[in-house]
């Protein structure tokens, strides 16, 4: 049935999705598929959901039009959060044939029988309570970077998030198993490896192992030039995980921490598990060990309740925090959480101002960020785009550089010094010095 048949992947929202996709497409390649872009008359199509992002049912629609275009005879399986969180809301998106569950999404390759177009979606789902294993993937096809999952899941129930109700409770392998998976990217020419999860502060759940231990066995890992930690909660990020970052040959100073909100009122409200006394503290300890660190923060507006006066609480505490950027989303009711219940709610057309000033402080913050760079000798990953002649890569700490395209610069890490901020806010580097 396989044979030479061909499969293309899709996949829309975070990190997590993209190294998942990728294990999954691992697995049709071991299967004997052909693994194909979207455009080349795939016989399946695979999207991988999300329902973090707005209008998550408009997006999966517009994908699978599209996909019907390249190939109408296409089978069409839709898996990932929002087909665990609404698996009959997408099974009824014309041209979906298979819909499968958290607990599914890995065995696909069983569900996919024969190809035929259905009538209506078969819906393979179960309740999120039953997803309990964890799956290691991570992500391949980007010769520069790999996403690798450590821990999937969420105990944390905030009252905005619908991430536990599409993911199950916290969850991961042994640390053991997670440096098998490092080792095998580490056999690729890929430099650099993210680690990712929903709450990676929370590996080992507060059993035998734990994330700072992880951290410590995959900075043994050879082969990996780099790693980086992608978002991790300012409860979990401990003085001991940033003491050891700030020794580390291979973890770089780049941290990236979600606040939500400035406003103790609403950090409460949201059912988070600091205060902003906390979340102070970790900046300010990353700083006096990294000064050149970058810090991202994770911020929400808009949500049910808050006044003027607690958004310029969130606005003059993050103006006074020494940060580099911000992730700006506006809230949006999401079905089965507490927050969609609250009385208060903020009308869009607030929210959206309130969003478009963050983004400014947020655009504030990065080029002060970066002007503190100028001048400074770096080491930057460059990436295989080209795009009119320039070519993009990331110091350590999370510096986007520009530079001429130069092919034998793709995938190497490479010294330069910081010369300047160009128009478009991306910083310009020197060779000369390094290439001469």
């Amino acid at each position: 049935m396989n044979q030479y048949k061909k499969v293309a992947f899709y996949t829309l929202g975070c990190k997590l999705n993209f190294s998942e996709t990728s294990t999954i497409a691992r697995n049709f390649e071991n299967q004997g598929f052909a693994k194909v872009d979207f455009n080349e008359t795939p016989d399946i199509f695979v999207i991988n959901t999300c329902s973090v992002t707005d209008n998550a049912d408009k997006k999966c629609r517009q994908i699978v039009k599209k996909a019907l275009q390249v190939n109408p005879n296409a089978f069409v399986t839709m898996i990932g959060c929002y087909a665990q969180l609404k698996p009959e809301e997408i099974s009824s998106i014309p041209g979906v044939d298979l819909v499968l569950g958290a607990n599914e999404k890995f065995n696909i390759l069983d569900h996919i029988a024969e190809l035929e177009k259905k009538e209506t979606a078969v819906i393979k789902s179960n309740n999120i309570k039953e997803t309990d294993f964890f799956i290691p993937s991570f992500s391949q096809g980007d010769r520069t970077r790999s996403f690798l999952k450590v821990q999937d899941g969420c105990d944390y129930f905030c009252t905005f998030c619908t991430i536990p109700l599409a993911r199950g409770k916290s969850r991961n392998a042994t640390i053991a198993e997670t440096i098998l998976e490092a080792k095998k990217i580490a056999e690729t020419d890929i430099k650099e490896v993210v680690l990712t999860g929903v709450n990676i502060g929370d590996f080992g759940q507060g059993g035998a192992e734990n994330f700072y231990q992880l951290v410590q066995e995959l900075d043994k890992t050879e082969g990996i030039d780099r790693f980086r930690i992608s978002s991790i909660e300012p409860n979990l990020l401990t003085n001991e995980i940033i003491e050891f970052v700030a020794k580390s040959n291979r973890f770089v100073p780049h941290f990236h921490i979600p606040l939500q909100s400035g406003s103790d009122t609403l950090l409460v409200a949201m059912r988070r598990k600091y205060l902003r006394a906390l979340y102070a503290e970790r900046v300010s300890k990353i700083k006096e060990l990294m000064p050149h660190a970058c810090i991202g923060v994770d911020v929400i507006v808009g949500f049910p309740g808050e006044t003027e006066d607690e958004f310029m609480e969130t606005v003059n505490f993050i103006n006074l925090l020494d940060i580099s950027y911000l992730h700006v989303f506006t809230y949006s009711e999401r079905a089965n959480t507490t927050a969609k219940k609250m009385a208060n709610s903020i009308p869009v057309n607030i929210r959206r101002e309130r969003s478009k000033q963050l983004q400014i402080l947020s655009e504030k913050k990065r080029r002060a960020f970066y002007e503190t760079q100028i001048g400074t000798d770096q080491n930057v990953l460059f990436e295989a785009e080209e795009d009119m002649g320039i070519m993009y890569g990331f110091t350590e700490n999370y510096v986007k550089v520009k530079t001429s395209y130069n092919a034998e610069l793709v995938n190497q890490i490479i010294p330069v010094r910081l010369t300047g901020i160009d128009r478009d806010g991306v910083v310009k580097v020197d060779l000369i010095h390094v290439l001469a």
